[in-house]
C-alpha cells in the first residue's frame, strides 16, 4: 500500500508541516494518559479522542502505528487521593483504570498496543536520572532530591516559546510538586526523596529512598517502548509547559538526541468561557452524559464537528443538537439496506484530502452528509463509502442494527395512521404523545410513518 501525504500542524515549529516518520512506514507515537485519581472528565476525552482519530487517519493512510498511551498511577494527586480514602495506591489507582477503560469503549477508541502504568517503569526513571547526573545537567539537593538544572539544558523552552533570561523571576528556585504555573521556569524534580507525606509510596534505589517526579515517567515509557526518538507525540495545550517541555529537556538530555519530531496539541473544551477542570468544579463525566440519556457517541460526533485546534464551549444544548444529527445519520444508514458495494472514489478523495489536511474533521464530516444526499449513487455503494469513512470517525456504522419496535408502540402508531385516515386530528397528535412518552417518536414520510427511539 502506498502512503498518503499527511500534513500536521507541529508545535515545535508552530507550523504544518508534511508528515515523514524516521522509519516508514512505521510510525511510533506515544500519547498522555489519564492520572488515574478519579472518573475523567469528557474535556480529558477531548484528547483521548482526538489521539484515537489520529491513529485512524494514520492506519487509514497506510502506515503501521506503535501507540502507546501511559498511566499515571503514582503522583502527587494519586497518593494525596489515596490516602484520603484510606487505601493502598495499587487497589485506589486500578479502579479508576478499570473505569477508564469502561469509558474508552463505550467511546469506540481503539485501545492502544499498551497502557504503561508508571510504577512498572522504575527502574528505567532511575536509569535516565543516573544519566542526566552523570552529564551534568542534574544535581541532588540537601534533603536528597535531584532536580534537573533547566539553565544547562541550552534548548529549554524551545517547543513553548519560553525565553529564559539568567536574572528572570524564579528562574533558578526548585519545584518539587507534580505541577506549576504557566511560565513559572525552575528547576523540576527528577527524583523526590520520601517525607512523611508520601507515607507508604516510596522504592528503594541507587538515587536513594523516594518516588519519581511526574514529568520523568513519561520519558520512560516512551523509550522503553518506542525508543529513544518518536514520531509523535500528543497531548492537551496545558501540557505544551511544562511537562512536554521538561520531557523534552530531560529525554534529550539523556540522550543527546531528538526525543520527538512532531509534537500535536489539542484545545480545550470550556464550560462557560472557562476551561473545563476538577480543581475549577465545572466538569463533567460520560456518566453525566449516560444518565441523561445520551449516547455517548454523539459526544464523540460533537467533537468531531469542531477541528482539535479550536476551543469549544461544552452546553447540553449543543450536545443534544449533535446527537439529533447523528441519529439523522444512523436512520439514513439503516435505510441503506443490508448489501455492501463499492467505495466511491470521487468522495473518498475529498475524504482523505480533508482528514490528511491536519485532521480536519468538520469538514471531512460534510461529504458524510454529501453521499447520503446523493441520489446518483446506489444504496449499497453509499453504504460501502460511509463504512469506509467509519474506520477514521469512529461513529459505529457498522454495528447499528435496526431497532425491533415494542409491539405497544407500533399498536398506538397504527392507531395513529387510523385515527389520521379519518383526519382525527387531535386524536392523532395525543396518540403522537403517548409514543413518545414512551421514548419513541414517528414521522410522517411519503413511504408511511417512521418509528425511532428519542
Amino acid at each position: 500500500m502506498s502512503l498518503n501525504k499527511i500534513q500536521f500542524y507541529n508545535t515545535l515549529t508552530r507550523k504544518k508541516e508534511e508528515f515523514a516518520p524516521i522509519n516508514p512506514p512505521n510510525v511510533g507515537f506515544y500519547s498522555c494518559g489519564p492520572t488515574v485519581y478519579n472518573y475523567q472528565h469528557i474535556g480529558n476525552y477531548r484528547a483521548y479522542v482526538f489521539a484515537d482519530t489520529l491513529k485512524r487517519v494514520l492506519e487509514y493512510s497506510g502506515y503501521k502505528v506503535k501507540h502507546i498511551m501511559n498511566l499515571t498511577d503514582i503522583d502527587d494527586k494519586t497518593i494525596r487521593d489515596s490516602q484520603k480514602e484510606g487505601k493502598s495506591l495499587k487497589e485506589f489507582t486500578e479502579f479508576y483504570s478499570e473505569k477508564f477503560f469502561e469509558d474508552v469503549k463505550v467511546l469506540n477508541i481503539i485501545p492502544p498496543l499498551k497502557f504503561t502504568k508508571a510504577t512498572d517503569y522504575i527502574d528505567e526513571m532511575v536509569e535516565i536520572v543516573e544519566k542526566l547526573l552523570k552529564n551534568g545537567l542534574a544535581y541532588k539537593s540537601g534533603d536528597g532530591s535531584i532536580y534537573f538544572d533547566i539553565k544547562k539544558f541550552e534548548n529549554y523552552g524551545k517547543l513553548s516559546g519560553l525565553v529564559l533570561e539568567e536574572q528572570k523571576e524564579n528562574a533558578s528556585g526548585r519545584i518539587k510538586t507534580d505541577e506549576y504555573e504557566k511560565e513559572n521556569a525552575q528547576d523540576f524534580a527528577l527524583w523526590k526523596s520520601w517525607d512523611e507525606k508520601d507515607g507508604d509510596v516510596f522504592w528503594e534505589t541507587s538515587l536513594g529512598k523516594g518516588r519519581p517526579g511526574w514529568h520523568i515517567e513519561c520519558s520512560a515509557m516512551s523509550m522503553k517502548n518506542l525508543g529513544e526518538q518518536i514520531d509523535l507525540h500528543t497531548g492537551a495545550v496545558d501540557n505544551i509547559f511544562p511537562h512536554h517541555e521538561n520531557e523534552i529537556a530531560q529525554s534529550e538530555g539523556a540522550t543527546g538526541k531528538q526525543f520527538v519530531k512532531y509534537w500535536m496539541h489539542l484545545e480545550w473544551i470550556l464550560v462557560d468561557g472557562k476551561k473545563m477542570a476538577k480543581s475549577a468544579g465545572n466538569f463533567y463525566t460520560l456518566r453525566d452524559i449516560i444518565s441523561r440519556g445520551v449516547n455517548p457517541l454523539a459526544f464523540r460526533f460533537w467533537l468531531l464537528m469542531a477541528h482539535y485546534r479550536t476551543r469549544v464551549n461544552f452546553n447540553w444544548d449543543a450536545l443534544e443538537g449533535a446527537e439529533t444529527a447523528l441519529k439523522r445519520l444512523y436512520g439514513l444508514y439503516l435505510d441503506l439496506g443490508e448489501t455492501v458495494g463499492s467505495v466511491h472514489q470521487e468522495y473518498q478523495n475529498k475524504f482523505k484530502e480533508f482528514i490528511e489536511d491536519d485532521l480536519d474533521t468538520p469538514r471531512a464530516l460534510t461529504i458524510l452528509w454529501d453521499v447520503f444526499k446523493d441520489e446518483n449513487m446506489s444504496n449499497a455503494d453509499k453504504k460501502a463509502t460511509v463504512l469506509d469513512f467509519d474506520k477514521v470517525l469512529g461513529l459505529g456504522f457498522a454495528n447499528l442494527k435496526e431497532e425491533i419496535i415494542p409491539k405497544e408502540v407500533l399498536d398506538l402508531a397504527k392507531a395513529r395512521e387510523q385515527a389520521r385516515v379519518e383526519k382525527d386530528f387531535q386524536k392523532s397528535d395525543d396518540l403522537r404523545k403517548e409514543i413518545n412518552a414512551l421514548g419513541y417518536e414517528v414521522k410522517d414520510t411519503t413511504e408511511g410513518q417512521k418509528i425511532s427511539r428519542i
